[in-house]
């Protein structure tokens, strides 16, 4: 199973991504998140057509090689075989984690949705490379209805999984609080609005992973 994570996980929401020009813009985005040194990246696009998602995909893994960047594909299992990707985030209401991985084998990576005020039940028994956990803080990239956990919640999901599962605190992290949610048991942040609307996201990226080493 997957097991190299960086500290920064960047999450690429299809609402980042303008209309007109979008072709050349992923091109750009992505080969400039390559030079930025990103190596795990999610691309998350919950309203697209299939066709949309294959295209944005084909165009993101050409300009992030695969030997360099892992991309994980929000939801869509089927997808991640023709897309490309290496593998993908789950959450409640997808395919289950062990459905997942049944689907892509033991080489991709399968990520999941792992808790807000609690684990999940079972969770720890799925095949998961690494859970999500949160929202943190109020998102403005992802409708939730769940409650925002806090560093408390972080803290308290980490001593429910114990040390050796890797948890993702996503969900309105910026780069003033994600230290702390790193110090409260986060293996990673996942950041979406924080570096995708910024001016130059590559940017961005840089100053976190420096900012998190």
């Amino acid at each position: 199973m997957f097991r190299s994570f960086p500290k920064v996980y960047p999450i690429l929401d299809a609402g980042a991504i303008p209309r007109a020009g979008r072709a050349e813009f992923l091109r750009r985005l992505g080969g400039e998140l390559a030079e930025a040194g990103v190596t795990l990246l999610e691309y998350r696009n919950k309203t697209g057509s299939e066709a949309e998602l294959l295209t944005d995909a084909a165009i993101l893994r050409a300009a992030m090689h695969a030997g360099e960047a892992k991309l994980i594909l929000d939801d869509r299992v089927e997808l991640v075989e023709r897309s490309g990707f290496d593998g993908v985030h789950v959450d409640a209401g997808d395919a289950t984690p062990a459905e997942a991985r049944r689907l892509l084998g033991p080489e991709r990576i399968v990520g999941a949705f792992g808790g807000s005020e609690a684990l999940v039940p079972g969770i720890l028994k799925e095949p998961a490379d690494y859970l999500s956990i949160g929202p943190i803080f109020p998102s403005t990239t992802k409708r939730t209805e769940k409650a925002p956990i806090g560093a408390a919640g972080v803290r308290r999901l980490r001593e429910q999984a114990g040390t050796n599962v890797v948890l993702v605190a996503v969900g309105g992290v910026t780069l003033k609080t994600a230290p702390e949610m790193l110090r409260a048991g986060a293996s990673m942040v996942g950041v979406s609005a924080a570096i995708f609307r910024a001016e130059d996201p590559a940017l961005e990226f840089r100053r976190w992973a420096d900012a998190l080493r």
